[in-house]
């Protein structure tokens, strides 16, 4: 997850594969302060205020960042996460509370490790589809799971899947939602291709509480983030990881906007000393 250097404003599309936009620009202008409230800064120095709605770097960027990070974004993840990653992919397994048989699509699927854990729950007569705006990632997945007969990767917008209505018994997401450039229209999506009484899994980021340890772990993340994508030769490419959640929905927010999408029995559960969240959502109808 990264941004790199800064492309003419007027011209979103980035001039070559990894030339994004700077971390800053994760900030949304700010909203207006209320009388004799001083500006709250973020970790990047930007001006904090209410949440935003949607990720303004654009999607050909994003999809050349991850690119570029394929080949070192499991080894990175392993390693600022400290190995815990995979009880958190885990924990989505089973909210997802798939049975032998099922379907599931798995969005913003990344190298595939989540998908590939759902292909082993739905068994060899069920189908996990994992989509990706990235052809690295999805290369990546392809070759490291190509045994699992059903599970396939495809090349597709989280915005606009190519799939049919009510479709898939579950559909997930996994550290990819803040990439999005509508939260609530990812959600909208994702609950249109699940069936009613179907789950929408939703595993993120999101700042710890209370508020001082939400300070000292955006504060550690800021720094050690960058300092380890500089040792895989992307450090400003790992800028974006901390940068990305400046101004994100926290637990109670992001919660609403699924609520606003049009899902119901919303849960949330906190991983990872508080740095990541699990939302669970129903699909109604049933």
């Amino acid at each position: 997850m990264a941004v790199i250097a800064q492309p003419d404003r007027q011209h979103a599309e980035p001039e070559k594969p990894g030339a994004l936009l700077d971390p800053v620009d994760l900030a949304s202008p700010p909203e207006p302060e209320e009388p004799g409230e001083p500006a709250v800064r973020s970790q990047s120095g930007t001006p904090s205020g209410r949440p935003r709605s949607g990720n303004p770097v654009p999607p050909a960027a994003i999809s050349a960042m991850f690119d570029d990070i394929a080949p070192v974004y499991d080894r990175l993840n392993r390693l600022l996460t400290l190995g815990t990653d995979g009880r958190w992919r885990r924990a989505a397994v089973e909210a997802a509370g798939l049975a032998p048989g099922d379907a599931a699509i798995d969005v913003a699927c990344g190298t595939g490790k989540l998908a590939a854990q759902l292909a082993e729950r739905v068994g060899p007569f069920g189908r996990v589809l994992a989509v990706d705006l990235s052809e690295g990632m999805i290369a990546r997945g392809s070759h490291a799971f190509h045994d699992l007969v059903q599970l396939e990767f495809r090349r597709a917008d989280a915005l606009e899947l190519p799939v049919r209505d009510g479709g898939f018994d579950v559909a997930t997401i996994a550290f990819g939602l803040r990439n999005l450039a509508d939260f609530e229209a990812g959600f909208r999506e994702l609950r249109r291709v699940v069936r009613p009484g179907g789950r929408v899994v939703c595993l993120e980021l999101t700042t710890p509480r209370p508020r001082w340890w939400g300070r000292v772990f955006l504060g550690v993340f800021g720094r050690v983030a960058p300092l380890a994508g500089r040792l895989a030769g992307r450090a400003d490419a790992y800028r974006y990881l901390p940068a990305s959640l400046d101004r994100f929905p926290d637990t109670d927010e992001l919660a609403g906007t699924m609520r606003s999408a049009g899902l119901v029995d919303v849960t949330v559960r906190r991983l990872g000393l508080g740095s990541v969240a699990l939302h669970v959502g129903v699909v109604p109808g049933r």
